[in-house]
């Protein structure tokens, strides 16, 4: 680092969890965060602000003046520009440090299979079912850890799965992809704005415990928020041996 990093990382640098070898790996580390909305705005911001050194940030939208209320990466400004585009702005005004890569384009198989193998971290910000078994997917067929984040109305839920560890679920586990909820929208259901800000930073803070070799205590478990009581509910995870996705391919 020069004097310039150690003057902005300082406070990382002074954390005996992180100090200056967690700050140099996270210098050195590389982010994929899947969605530049309400979840990625704020995971991507401390990312960056963090100094992550390369992030790629996959939104195939465009941001909306809709998105404004809780979106925090995009400004008035920048409606009608790609939401990839407007997030790496967004970083480049707090840290010039992070390298950002968009990718203006849906989050399907082809592209994971592109994406997945070349990040240390994935993070789940995107808004539906499909997108989330793709990712799980990829991230298990890769080994990669990835950080899962939904909000929706009032309630909002984050976990770690990480297919390094061979008895953590993965989120097919929790979420068969042959038994899946319905399908809610913002657009239609309405959502609390600091919810998404509230658990992208949770998803922030795990991703960064990862990369700096803190390490994530959240594999096996999922914390779900009750933003009307402001309360959270803890809930133990186990692994399915007979999981669509996971069972084979971890053997």
């Amino acid at each position: 680092m020069n004097d310039a990093q150690l003057l902005r990382y300082s406070r990382h640098i002074l954390l005996n969890e992180l100090g200056i070898d967690g700050q140099e790996k996270l210098l050195a580390s590389h982010a994929l965060i899947i969605g530049a909305g309400g979840l990625g705005s704020p995971v991507a911001l401390y990312l960056g602000s963090a100094g992550v050194g390369h992030i790629t940030v996959v939104d195939h939208d465009e941001v909306d003046a809709t998105n404004l209320q809780r979106q925090i990466a995009h400004t008035l400004d920048r409606v009608g520009q790609p939401k990839a585009e407007s997030v790496r702005t967004a970083i480049a005004q707090i840290n010039p440090d992070p390298q950002v890569h968009t990718v203006t384009r849906r989050a399907d198989a082809a592209l994971l299979a592109e994406l997945v193998p070349q990040a240390d971290v994935v993070i789940d910000c995107c808004d539906n079912f499909a997108t989330r078994h793709a990712v799980n997917l990829a991230c298990v067929q890769h080994r990669k850890p990835l950080v899962s984040g939904a909000a929706i109305r009032m309630d909002g839920q984050v976990s770690v799965f990480d297919s390094t560890q061979a008895d953590a679920p993965c989120y097919a586990c929790i979420f068969p992809p042959d038994n899946l909820p319905e399908e809610t929208r913002c657009a239609t259901m309405g959502v609390f704005a600091p919810l998404v800000g509230i658990i992208g930073s949770v998803q922030a803070a795990e991703a960064l415990k990862i990369l700096s070799g803190m390490g994530s205590h959240m594999a096996g478990r999922l914390l779900m928020l009750d933003g009307r009581e402001l309360s959270w509910t803890d809930i133990r995870m186990q692994r399915k041996h007979d999981c669509l996705v996971c069972a084979a391919l971890r053997t």
